[in-house]
């Protein structure tokens, strides 16, 4: 009797979490409904242009959406829509020496963004997002630590961009 009561339950439970429309992730994002998403190409409007960085910037986006979800990618026509332009990418001194150089040095990016969900317009936004990468200034953001300060930026970018459209707080 009691493995019959043990079956029934989890059959139950298996039952209930099959009608479910609310996916959920352990990441805390919620896609609702949704089942795809687009990140169209986002420009580089910025004053001073670093050639991949819009592209990488995109590329960044579409994969944590990708590993914190379930969605799928897709070219157009998805359920939720990421676009926007890189609006600042600068570098300047943050901290100074005794003979007026640089002791350090910050690179700042914005990226402004608007989200679409095509099935919950209430949600959609349009917001700025900003992150920066301190480095000392007698360095040249070039190679290995340009490759690391973008990484840095572009992964606090990309989660505040999650959180903000998909996360239920």
């Amino acid at each position: 009797m009691n493995r019959i009561l043990k079956i029934s339950l989890c059959l139950c439970l298996v039952a209930m979490l099959q009608g479910c429309k609310v996916k959920y992730s352990f990441t805390g994002v919620s896609v609702g409904a949704a089942e795809t998403f687009q990140v169209n190409n986002f420009i580089n409007n910025a004053a001073l242009v670093e050639p991949r960085v819009a592209r990488d910037f995109t590329l960044a986006l579409q994969d944590i959406i990708l590993t914190q979800t379930s969605l799928s990618l897709t070219p157009s026509n998805g359920d939720l829509i990421y676009e926007g332009e890189i609006t600042r990418y600068y570098v300047s001194p943050i901290t100074a020496t005794s003979q007026s150089t640089a002791a350090q040095n910050r690179l700042t990016m914005e990226v402004n963004v608007r989200y679409t969900n095509t099935l919950d317009s209430e949600k959609d936004f349009e917001e700025k997002f900003s992150f920066y990468f301190d480095y000392e200034g007698t360095n040249q953001l070039i190679g290995s630590q340009l490759d690391e300060a973008l990484e840095l930026i572009f992964e606090r970018l990309t989660q505040d961009i999650v959180n903000r459209s998909l996360a239920d707080w």
